[in-house]
């Protein structure tokens, strides 16, 4: 499965819910809920460069599956977490937070469990 490509914010559930679960402040849930954003992927075998562009800012995380790296989570703080890929699905184990990303067909999506709260975020490939 190859997930490059860039994608285009579709819509999300449970943004508020879920980033009150992470303590992410009222102020900053407010500010990000109706923010549309695009994600780029630049997969190379097992290596990944993956990006969110927001309006204001970028986020980019660098990542090699099976090996330990940096990431800025969804709450902006970091952790060093190890990246698997099983079933096609990217499975990223955070301290607050699993997050799982896969293809199907065009679309990109992204699932975020804390707890008993899931957010979904769907987007869908360029042409």
């Amino acid at each position: 499965m190859n997930f490059s490509g860039k994608y285009t914010f579709v819509n999300q559930e449970n943004y508020e819910e879920f980033m009150k679960a992470l303590g992410v402040p009222e102020d900053c849930i407010e500010q990000g809920k109706n923010v549309k954003f695009d994600t780029e992927i630049a997969q190379n075998g097992d290596g990944f460069t993956w990006s969110q562009i927001y309006p204001c800012h970028t986020t980019t995380n660098q990542f090699t599956v099976g090996k330990e790296s940096e990431f800025e989570m969804l709450n902006c703080e970091k952790a060093k977490i190890t990246v698997k890929l099983e079933g096609g699905k990217l499975i990223m184990n955070f301290p607050k937070y699993t997050h799982t990303v896969e293809i199907e067909g065009d679309k990109l999506i992204e699932t975020a469990v804390s707890g008993e709260i899931t957010l979904k975020r769907l987007h869908t490939k360029k042409t």
